[in-house]
């Protein structure tokens, strides 16, 4: 294998790699389909020194000469949508999981994914919480890959909310990413099969916790903060979890329980329908009146980006912006005041007493059809 090595002008921030990176010795550093985000990333891989297979290389540059020729000139420099970055971030996750065993590194790249986590979600917050909030009900097979996403942003969130450092909050992304490693493809099944879980099926979540600990371990994982985690993350202090009816669990295990039950509950499922938001974070307190309940809901606010509200005017709107309080955001009206679907979306501001929010709205079928770029403004 003939190697070549890698110049920055070969990489496209934010977007896959086309090609395997590797070392002077042809030892595997990145799969193609990692993204590198920044650019200090990106220096730190070429210092260490990063080099591709050139039949590789030229094989991709051909075929992008060749895709680049095909394309009409207002095409060639649109952008990549965020929520484009955002849904291939899932498959990194599954390409991820499914090779922890087979592939070395596991735990290096699960922290390079960790931290394309936090950086997607720094580039845009008011997207990542909506994308963990309109959450699609024809998706429900991919349900475990999209969970574990947005476990890891809003556990980013609520972590920086109540003070935890850097390194602590990665680790909590990094826990959420892999928390479900050992129940990847049930949790799709469970979400999609329309009844409650068979005896078979409940085993299997019972275990899941010590299993995924298992597997991390055999991935190479030493964390023992991550670890314990995972292995933690359904026990709660009052000795009711499992699977050991732990009455100390770790306050990572802890962070990481609150989060991964207030997205199961609002999330969809073929047996029942979301629970809405504001009736979620009421359950949410009433089990937990403490700081971790206090900052998921502190950081999304009473009317999150991607709940569908109703407003004074009569305008049906989905949210698109946290505003300067939790019940004033921004929201993009999709129906005009006699509930006609609009054309052009329009920003209101629900501080504004003619504009304020009146309700959530139940039904969310306008809002499933509707681009989220262009609630946002963005190039569809």
């Amino acid at each position: 294998m003939q190697l070549i090595k890698l110049v920055p002008s070969l990489v496209r921030l934010g977007e896959p790699l086309p090609w395997d990176v590797r070392d002077e010795h042809g030892k595997l550093l990145l799969a193609n389909g990692h993204l590198i985000e920044d650019a200090d990333h990106l220096t730190a891989l070429l210092e260490r020194g990063a080099y591709v297979n050139a039949e590789e290389a030229r094989a991709v540059a051909k075929a992008a000469a060749a895709k680049a020729a095909a394309k009409r000139p207002d095409e060639r420099q649109r952008p990549v949508s965020l929520f484009t970055i955002w849904e291939r971030a899932l498959w990194q996750l599954d390409r991820l999981l499914r090779r922890a065993s087979e592939e070395p590194g596991f735990p290096a790249r699960a922290e390079e994914l960790a931290r394309h986590i936090v950086t997607l979600t720094d580039r845009d917050a008011d997207i990542a919480i909506y994308l963990a909030v309109r959450q699609d009900p024809k998706r429900l097979s991919i349900y475990g890959l999209a969970h574990a996403v947005h476990c890891a942003l809003i556990g980013l969130l609520m972590a920086r909310r109540i003070g935890w450092d850097a390194d602590k909050a990665l680790t909590l992304v990094k826990a959420a990413l892999t928390m479900n490693i050992a129940t990847l493809d049930l949790q799709g099944r469970l979400a999609v099969q329309g009844v409650p879980p068979t005896p078979g099926q409940s085993a299997v979540l019972a275990e899941h916790p010590a299993k995924g600990e298992q597997m991390l371990r055999a991935a190479g994982v030493e964390d023992e903060a991550w670890l314990q985690a995972v292995l933690q993350h359904h026990e709660r202090p009052d000795g009711g979890g499992y699977p050991a009816g732990l009455r100390e669990p770790t306050d990572l295990a802890q962070a990481l329980r609150h989060v991964d039950v207030f997205m199961a509950k609002i999330s969809p499922r073929t047996i029942r329908a979301p629970v809405p938001i504001q009736q979620a974070a009421r359950e949410m307190f009433q089990q937990d009146p403490g700081q971790l309940s206090a900052a998921i809901v502190k950081e999304l606010g009473i009317y999150p980006p991607g709940d569908f509200v109703k407003l004074k005017s009569g305008e049906l709107a989905v949210v698109v912006r946290r505003g300067a309080s939790a019940s004033t955001p921004l929201a993009a009206s999709i129906t005009d005041r006699g509930g006609m679907p609009v054309v052009n979306t329009v920003i209101r501001d629900t501080a504004k007493p003619e504009f304020a929010i009146l309700s959530a709205a139940a039904d969310k079928s306008l809002v499933l059809r509707m681009a989220p770029e262009r609630l946002y403004g963005l190039p569809e």
